[in-house]
């Protein structure tokens, strides 16, 4: 056991969000953003064990809900002009907000863009489990938190690999047949957000998944910052409350217990009134303030 002193500065966030800085948002803009009256442009039920994709213009924002109870869903995000630029998630967007996102954080696409595809306005599970602050950043008695960036989305690659079967309803997969109208490719498919997912890290420091905390009714929505292609899957898996690997999952004799553990979501896109919108400017990308030339040019070091 370590003698060292518990030093909480060691552990402040890595990237900080100095006033008036990238990181730094306008909480009373995306306030109003969220409580603002709405009139539908898109609805549509996600089927279970399915994907599809769909545009959000910049201004819009969209909302997921579970209409029938629990269950987790899989998101991926382009910029509907170039599909170059896309969510990246499980890296830079956990270290620029955290691990398990809610309202206020941003979601932000790859390099070199590096710039807010979206920002999260509404979530009812915001104050889900303790310590937070009511908008996120709460853990239950396990440790965990809701809307994962930590894991990635089930593939039919690692199902095989682990149970030796083929199964065509993997997120991966969802997405994959999603996009395809769209004029995109599986390897477009990228690292998710794992919409309604409660995960953490257990003492030896493994990943873990547990039963999804969403009741009839819940939602998290986003205000699109850029004009945006949008895909989700509805997990196989469902709510999670039945394992998918391992001992008692859901591949042993060929069954499927997690079938019935699937629902059904609710997608909805909404527009806002356009005065809300007549100082907002979309974020331009952060790459562009890069002028150098990632040493391609010899220099010589003193």
């Amino acid at each position: 056991m370590s003698n060292e002193t518990y030093n909480p500065r060691l552990t402040q966030a890595a990237y900080q969000a100095q006033p008036g800085g990238p990181l730094d948002v306008d909480k009373e803009f995306y306030d109003r953003i969220g409580d603002a009256k709405r009139s539908v442009a898109q609805s549509f039920v996600l089927p279970i064990r399915s994907g599809k994709a769909w545009h959000v213009k910049k201004g819009q924002i969209c909302r997921i809900t579970t209409i029938e109870g629990p269950q987790v869903a899989d998101l991926n995000l382009w910029n509907a002009h170039n599909p170059r630029e896309r969510l990246w998630a499980a890296s830079r967007t956990r270290q620029l907000q955290r691990a398990h996102v809610s309202i206020y954080d941003r979601l932000w696409s790859t390099l070199p863009y590096l710039r807010p595809l979206c920002t999260i306005v509404g979530d009812s599970l915001s104050g889900y489990g303790s310590g937070g602050n009511g908008k996120g950043g709460g853990r239950d008695a396990e440790g965990a938190g809701v809307h994962d960036l930590l894991g990635t989305r089930c593939d039919p690659y690692v199902n095989k690999m682990l149970t030796g079967l083929d199964f065509d309803y993997h997120c991966h997969s969802n997405l994959t047949r999603a996009i395809i109208p769209f004029g995109l490719v599986e390897s477009d498919v990228h690292d998710v957000l794992n919409v309604f997912q409660a995960t953490g890290l257990n003492v030896n420091d493994q990943y873990f998944m547990k039963t999804c905390p969403a009741k009839k009714g819940d939602y998290f929505e986003f205000f699109a910052e850029q004009d945006l292609l949008v895909a989700l899957s509805t997990c196989p898996g469902g709510d999670l409350s039945k394992p998918m690997w391992g001992e008692n999952d859901t591949n042993n004799d060929n069954e499927d217990p997690t079938l019935e553990c699937c629902r059904p979501l609710g997608i909805e896109v909404y527009n806002i009134p356009q005065d809300l919108l007549a100082n907002w400017t979309p974020p331009q990308p952060n790459g562009q303030a890069y002028k150098g030339g990632h040493a391609l040019r010899e220099q010589a070091w003193k």
